[in-house]
């Protein structure tokens, strides 16, 4: 008999796979799942001397669309206030950018700085 994983479940694998990954790649993970009334942030690490608010992705297959639109508008704007969040009880003074890393069965996608603060919260994907 088989389990299947909830979609929690699922998250929390994907994170798993993304610290790892992140921590090869020289980040220090400092927060995992950081709350605030205006969202959640999946990783925060620092990449050097940058503070990194990462959003995970999983993707099981293609049919759900592009990896590269695994982020909509309407989730980088939360990110970024939630991040605002942070950083105000932080009061942190580390330049910030925006990573999102896709964990799919292809294997493991790093992109950095894939959306900046502006009004129209570009995508850089």
């Amino acid at each position: 008999m088989t389990h299947k994983k909830t979609r929690q479940q699922l998250g929390t694998w994907a994170e798993d796979i993304a610290c790892e990954f992140l921590r090869k790649h020289g980040y220090g993970i400092i927060e995992r799942n950081w709350h605030s009334r205006f969202g959640e942030i999946d990783i925060i690490a620092r990449d050097k001397g940058t503070l990194v608010f990462v959003e995970v992705k999983m993707r099981t297959s293609s049919g759900y669309g592009d990896a590269r639109e695994a982020v909509p508008f309407w989730k980088c704007k939360r990110i970024i206030t939630t991040a605002r969040a942070y950083l105000m009880i932080t009061r942190s003074e580390l330049p910030a950018r925006f990573d999102v890393v896709i964990v799919a069965s292809r294997g493991i996608s790093l992109y950095q700085d894939a959306f900046q603060v502006e009004e129209t919260c570009s995508h850089s994907l």
